[in-house]
């Protein structure tokens, strides 16, 4: 009798995790700060690598190993081109310059920084996010928006990939 438990409880330990490592979840984080003292926002990005390198491989036709001992200067100047064609800013109507400043691994997250200089006051904030949508429609990108101490959240989508926020 606990040999035919232990086994029924083992089975059902098997299928619960097989069932959750089928089906990932499809997520990457970005926080856009205004620093007014410094005229500037500033834009945070993480990333799971392992996805990133598949749609920049699906993008560009080539093997790609950001994040690892192997990334060459030319797999980074592919990945500021792609960031930069798939994510954008405009304030007040304007669109703005991104300024890709670095990138780190951090586990199996890509974190990329960016930077929007001169920028005085904001009284609308437009962000356009299809980074990975395009490689995986169940992607999911959720933007972290703080303005003067006011927080606000944006969640792209492969339906939704713009938004705006007044203040």
């Amino acid at each position: 009798m606990k040999k035919t438990i232990l086994y029924s409880f083992i089975g059902i330990l098997f299928l619960s995790l097989t069932a959750f490592s089928v089906h990932k979840f499809y997520m990457a984080v970005y926080q856009v700060n205004y620093a007014p003292e410094k005229k500037m926002l500033q834009i945070t990005s993480r990333i799971f690598v392992d996805d990133l390198n598949k749609a920049l491989e699906k993008k560009y036709n080539k093997k790609l190993n950001l994040g690892s001992e192997k990334e060459s200067p030319e797999e980074i100047l592919l990945l500021k081109k792609y960031f930069l064609e798939k994510f954008s800013v405009k304030v007040n109507g304007q669109s703005k310059t991104i300024n890709f400043l670095s990138k780190e691994l951090e586990g199996d997250v890509l974190v990329c920084y960016c930077s929007i200089k001169e920028i005085t006051k904001i009284n609308s904030i437009e962000i356009a996010n299809t980074i990975l949508i395009d490689w995986n429609s169940e992607q999911q990108n959720i933007t972290h928006v703080t303005v003067l101490g006011e927080k606000n959240s944006i969640l792209f989508t492969d339906s939704n990939k713009i938004g705006m926020l007044k203040y």
